[in-house]
């Protein structure tokens, strides 16, 4: 209780976590959700859209970092900073839509401090036959701000970033697709 009392009357902004306050990990939890939307919108094209969603997921100050699977790093600080970033990696691959799928979310309360991580697999689209595929995990630090849980400090770690695409006509016609059909292959020795 002196700690809570001692972080509130020297912050005032920040309150310690704890497993036992009501709805915390679920509120904490739905923090993955609200950055993948953030960013889908971003992938539709729709920075405003995006930057106002991660205002709801982040502290105003969040310091979030991507770590690429070439051993790269981008740092922004602030969200809106970030959306930019995030925006002008897609618009500059061609993405007309992306797809953040998150799972495997584990959270952790401890010493008064929330750690929280997460797996993603991301789809992002650069035509009717080709999508980039991206898989990692973000490790975040999250916060009460004024009733509120928000992802204070975020890093990305990518494990992989790959290119898939169907085979055209020219180069197999017999796994061919087209947006209107479905070419089934055909398969020596079964029968159906």
């Amino acid at each position: 209780m002196l700690a809570v009392t001692l972080v509130l009357f020297v912050g005032g902004k920040f309150q310690l976590a704890s497993a036992t306050q009501p709805n915390a990990e679920f509120e904490i939890q739905q923090l993955t959700s609200c950055y993948s939307l953030g960013t889908d919108a971003i992938g539709r094209g729709n920075l405003p859209e995006g930057k106002n969603i991660y205002r709801d997921c982040f502290t105003q100050n969040a310091v979030l970092t991507a770590i690429f699977p070439d051993g790269t790093t981008q740092t922004s600080y602030g969200t809106d900073a970030w959306a930019d970033f995030v925006y002008s990696v897609f618009q500059g691959n061609g993405y007309t839509a992306t797809q953040h799928l998150m799972g495997t979310i584990n959270i952790s309360f401890k010493n008064g401090k929330v750690a929280m991580s997460s797996y993603l697999h991301a789809t992002h689209k650069r035509s009717e036959t080709s999508i980039d595929v991206a898989n990692g995990t973000y490790e975040d630090e999250v916060v009460n701000e004024r009733g509120r849980w928000k992802i204070s400090k975020r890093t990305l770690k990518l494990i992989d970033f790959l290119n898939l695409s169907s085979p055209t006509i020219d180069s197999s016609s017999t796994n061919a697709r087209s947006t209107n059909s479905f070419v089934k292959p055909k398969m020596s020795g079964f029968k159906h």
